[in-house]
């Protein structure tokens, strides 16, 4: 394969102050939501939601990249672009599957229509990959006319085999706006049947599920949600799932209530896929909806997660770091047994891009903050509330961009664990192996590359702290 050579616009874009060293990013323009995240011919396939002609959301593209390690990702022809008359408003989110030897995408069709807009589900078909067909017969299904189902926003389908046939699960809405998830039927990719409506919300506040993605597990299955949450006047996206069973045969899925899989700002529309091994892997979009993104003016915008492991246990899932981003690892600064009593900056422990593991001792009931990417001025805090057993994202002070303030209350336990990415404008905290996850974009100066372990009450008491460079 050819190696991709890039404009001197590209190159300029690359090496801006808030791209990323190792998360994976388009060269130029804008992306959103992850799609057909596959693995294909020895090599793991991440599409996405691009607009390559600037870095505003426009007319979306399919953007490509391959990685034979979900580390180093090589970028590969724009995959499908809106050129048709049924996605000529854009090539929405969707997902993939192999039938045959050949390479299936399964997308939106976006069509605008005044005020209203209108959305059907295409397919598009390669053989290696790389180069990609629209099928001559596309589009393939259209939002089925029901009563309790929003014919305008019909979207983001996500495909499966199961046994004999192929299953997907598209988002939707009733009329009087509760989100919902329809699950469809079909044998050869061509001829659907809606099978049911799999899920539906009854909450007042919930209007549109985004990016559907059911993942099954031997004792049961979850169901990951993009949910559009109307409130004063706004609306709020947010990661969540319901952990439950399929009923292939009714075509319901049983779940509980939903909970959130990830507690931060920036992150949305994460799809999964089966790796070879059978891990459920998933990435998802750092970024999110209607923010200061300062690295617009840069001539980019959005970037995805780093590729997480999906853990069913029970009712819940954990979320944690792939195995193999540990190849990442440069040198390293380990400390172990600290007893900590005022503000310590610890050598070695700093950059703007790396991965740090610290493990605290909370039987002294410490209260106690992290300080990340922190200058005269500027730091994201990471901060532990004893009292009340809760964990606390503060951007407030992050330089650029948004500022807000997140937390979540956590399972009690004698020991707190992080395991925490920096990369240049994003943090990902990942606590208690998963237990909960923090993703957020952060924009400090260049020279803000501190961190500081600050005790609030009593001593702070870190069983091990150890950093890996990341170049």
């Amino acid at each position: 394969m050819e190696e991709r050579i890039f404009s001197d616009e590209e190159k300029a874009v690359m090496a801006s102050r808030f791209y990323p060293k190792y998360h994976l990013a388009a060269p130029i323009g804008w992306i959103n939501d992850p799609n057909g995240f596959c693995f294909f011919k020895g090599k793991y396939h991440m599409f996405y939601q691009y607009h390559p002609n600037s870095p505003e959301w426009g007319p979306m593209h399919w953007g490509h990249a391959s990685s034979k390690d979900l580390v180093h990702w090589d970028h590969e022809p724009i995959a499908i672009a809106p050129d048709k008359d049924y996605d000529n408003g854009g090539c929405f989110s969707g997902s993939a599957i192999e039938k045959n030897g050949k390479l299936c995408l399964m997308y939106t069709g976006h069509v605008p229509n005044g005020d209203y807009h209108h959305e059907k589900q295409c397919l598009a078909f390669s053989k290696d990959g790389i180069h990609f067909e629209k099928f001559s017969g596309n589009p393939v299904l259209d939002a089925p006319r029901a009563d309790d189902i929003c014919y305008d926003d019909f979207r983001d389908p996500k495909i499966w085999k199961h046994g004999n046939k192929y299953y997907c699960v598209i988002g939707s809405k009733t009329p009087d706006e509760h989100g919902q998830v329809l699950l469809f039927e079909f044998a050869d990719l061509k001829g659907w049947e809606l099978k049911n409506i799999a899920f539906r919300d009854t909450a007042e506040r919930r209007t549109m599920y985004e990016c559907p993605n059911l993942a099954e597990f031997e004792d049961g299955a979850v169901m990951i949600l993009s949910v559009i949450v109307f409130q004063d006047g706004f609306n709020e996206y947010l990661p969540q799932y319901s952990a439950g069973k399929i009923n292939y045969r009714t075509g319901k899925f049983d779940g509980g209530e939903l909970k959130m899989l990830d507690y931060g700002s920036s992150f949305y529309a994460p799809q999964i896929m089966t790796a070879p091994d059978g891990r459920v892997i998933t990435m998802g979009w750092l970024n999110m909806w209607n923010v200061e993104m300062p690295e617009q003016r840069d001539g980019w915008a959005g970037l995805m997660t780093i590729p997480r492991e999906i853990i069913f246990e029970g009712d819940k899932v954990r979320s944690v770091p792939v195995k193999e981003l540990e190849k990442l690892r440069g040198e390293s600064f380990t400390y172990k047994n600290l007893s900590l009593t005022e503000k310590s900056e610890l050598n070695g422990i700093n950059g703007d891009c790396g991965e740090l593991l610290v493990e605290v001792d909370l039987k002294n009931n410490p209260d106690f903050e992290i300080d990340l990417r922190a200058g005269e001025e500027e730091k994201t805090a990471l901060i532990y509330n004893a009292a009340e057993n809760k964990l606390i994202l503060d951007r407030m002070q992050s330089g650029e961009g948004p500022k807000d303030v997140r937390e979540v209350v956590l399972e009690k336990s004698d020991k707190l664990k992080l395991q925490i990415f920096l990369d240049k404008s994003s943090v990902e905290i990942f606590v208690n192996d998963g237990e909960a996850v923090f993703t957020s974009r952060i924009y400090p100066q260049e020279t803000s590359q501190k961190i500081f372990f600050v005790p609030q009450k009593n001593s702070l008491n870190i069983d091990s702290a150890t950093f890996y460079e990341i170049n």
